[in-house]
């Protein structure tokens, strides 16, 4: 088969991306992810916590990944679930550009996993403060993604973001899905919803949308690969 190399620019203080990345990729050895760091440490809507995601640092960090001869970049930050998907598309056109290699992130495979879906009653599932929680709700629902329930953990994060444990995100999912979710959103790559997503599928009947999954199979659809070669991660990974 083909080999695949990805890159993936992650969040300098995220503990889960990587690990849960390597664990979706152990069965498909002819796909790696190589990881580029740039510094997120906290998620809010202050100029502090916004300027992380300003081009320059992201970009270097892509320009660094090029370097590997990578066929995709992903970034797996939140940029554009706050900001609007017109942000998002903006710096990952950037990245395309600057450093020559196709790019996309977790939240444009997020758009892109609803369209596909058909989703009209999007669950959204974040450890995020309330106000980061409506404003990716408003963001989805300009897109045609109507958040019809939510959960939210009021947390700070981001580092502390991964202490919240995959049984929190499985209670999270569940209250979506029985307010009527037809889709459910685990909105964060620090978040430990990947591990959940096949049980929680089975349990609920809906598909579950984790942005660790999300990154991993934007990049290889960005790279004109294919998904399913990954399994056992839930329904994603066969659309």
């Amino acid at each position: 088969m083909t080999a695949l190399r990805l890159g993936m620019l992650t969040p300098s203080s995220n503990t889960v991306l990587e690990p849960a990345t390597a664990a979706m990729l152990r069965d498909t050895p002819e796909i790696t992810a190589h990881f580029a760091r740039f510094r997120v440490t906290a998620i809010n809507l202050g100029d502090g916590a916004l300027a992380q995601f300003d081009h320059a640092p992201i970009l270097a960090a892509a320009e660094l990944l090029a370097d590997a001869k990578v066929h995709a970049i992903c970034g797996s930050g939140p940029p554009g679930g706050g900001r609007g998907l017109g942000a998002a598309r903006a710096l990952w056109d950037a990245t395309t550009g600057r450093p020559g290699t196709p790019a996309t992130t977790a939240t444009l495979a997020l758009a892109d996993a609803l369209r596909i879906l058909g989703t009209q009653r999007l669950g959204l599932v974040t450890p995020y403060l309330a106000d980061v929680q409506r404003a990716i709700a408003a963001t989805f629902g300009r897109e045609g993604f109507p958040v019809a329930a939510e959960r939210h953990l009021a947390d700070p994060g981001n580092f502390s973001f991964a202490a919240h444990t995959p049984e929190t995100v499985a209670a999270m999912i569940r209250a979506v899905a029985a307010e009527g979710a037809d889709a459910a959103a685990v909105f964060c790559t620090n978040f430990r919803g990947a591990a959940v997503v096949a049980a929680l599928e089975a349990e609920a009947g809906i598909p579950v949308l984790d942005s660790v999954a999300l990154a991993l199979w934007g990049a290889i659809r960005t790279a004109v690969g294919d998904p399913s070669r990954s399994r056992g991660w839930g329904r994603l990974f066969g659309i």
